[in-house]
């Protein structure tokens, strides 16, 4: 079983790093031996507020929060 922390410190919106980091995380959380846990803290808590307006290009990250917080793998 191999365990992942991803700790995300950065506004959602503004740069790619919130986006990219949960894109992995998620795409992780499908396999079947692997444990994901993603740790919101400054900045990153905004990532989790509920009814965000998305910038124009920009991926709903609230959306993919609530994804992974669905199956307990999201801590602030």
């Amino acid at each position: 079983m191999q365990k992942y922390l991803f700790v995300i410190n950065n506004s959602p919106y503004g740069d790619e790093r919130p986006y990219n980091a949960l894109r992995l995380a998620m795409s992780l959380a499908k396999r079947e031996d692997s444990e994901v846990c993603v740790f919101l803290t400054a900045d990153g808590v905004a990532c989790a507020r509920k009814g965000q307006k998305t910038p124009d290009g920009y991926y709903n990250i609230e959306r993919m929060v609530r994804s992974l917080a669905g199956k307990g793998r999201v801590a602030t």
